[in-house]
């Protein structure tokens, strides 16, 4: 059986580390946020200008002025903090934070990463990501394994418009792990979703990868 997107955001919180300053993207990203282990101090990043986000609000306490870079209502911490979208970037691009999660509708088999646009389609822009994935320390990729339409989302090269070159260290999908070598292929499947026979991951996806399997 297929990891749950909930699945996939707890195995994701198992790279944070106590103390990260980290940035986590729209989508099944933000459902990491959940799963911090008890004890860690990890502080949540937001490209808006906020440091230390608190958790989703309760339905009737939201605030309409408190979002994330993903326009969602968040909450604030004793701890948090604000400034501008500038100094936001700095941060980012100062190489200050330590881990960036985000979703993708390509990754390729060398760390290349697509997740801004496809072409054709209206988009409101490319916000942080591409400032994100050059700046932040390592960049960990949540994603379904395949499209809607069937085609894989884990390729030897990107068909659509990257967001960067050689800058994905994992991707965790709904059928597994892989260890990405940022240039150096082949890709290193680590992990399965229970009940996920290894024919289906190959079947379904377009990368080449060699197999790793940890207990």
């Amino acid at each position: 059986m297929a990891w749950t997107r909930d699945e996939m955001a707890a195995r994701a919180a198992s790279e944070l580390q106590d103390g990260f300053y980290v940035n986590l993207g729209i989508g099944i990203p933000t459902l990491v946020a959940n799963h911090i282990p008890k004890g860690m101090s990890v502080t949540l990043q937001s490209e808006n200008g906020m440091l230390g986000m608190g958790p989703f609000p309760f339905e009737g306490e939201e605030d309409a002025d408190l979002i994330n870079a993903g326009k969602q209502t968040i909450t604030e911490l004793p701890s948090s903090s604000y400034f501008s979208s500038a100094d936001s970037f700095a941060m980012i691009r100062g190489g200050h934070i330590d881990l960036s999660i985000l979703g993708a509708m390509q990754v390729a088999a060398n760390g290349d990463l697509a997740n801004w646009m496809v072409p054709g389609k209206m988009v409101k822009g490319m916000g942080g990501a591409m400032d994100l994935v050059a700046g932040v320390k390592r960049v960990v990729v949540v994603m379904e394994h395949i499209e809607k339409s069937g085609a894989p989302k884990l390729v030897k090269a990107c068909s659509l418009p990257l967001t960067g070159q050689k800058v994905v260290d994992l991707v965790v999908t709904d059928l597994g792990v892989f260890e990405i070598n940022r240039g150096r292929t082949p890709v290193r499947l680590t992990a399965l979703a229970p009940g996920i026979a290894l024919e289906e991951i190959k079947a379904k996806t377009d990368a080449d990868f060699e197999v790793a399997l940890t207990a």
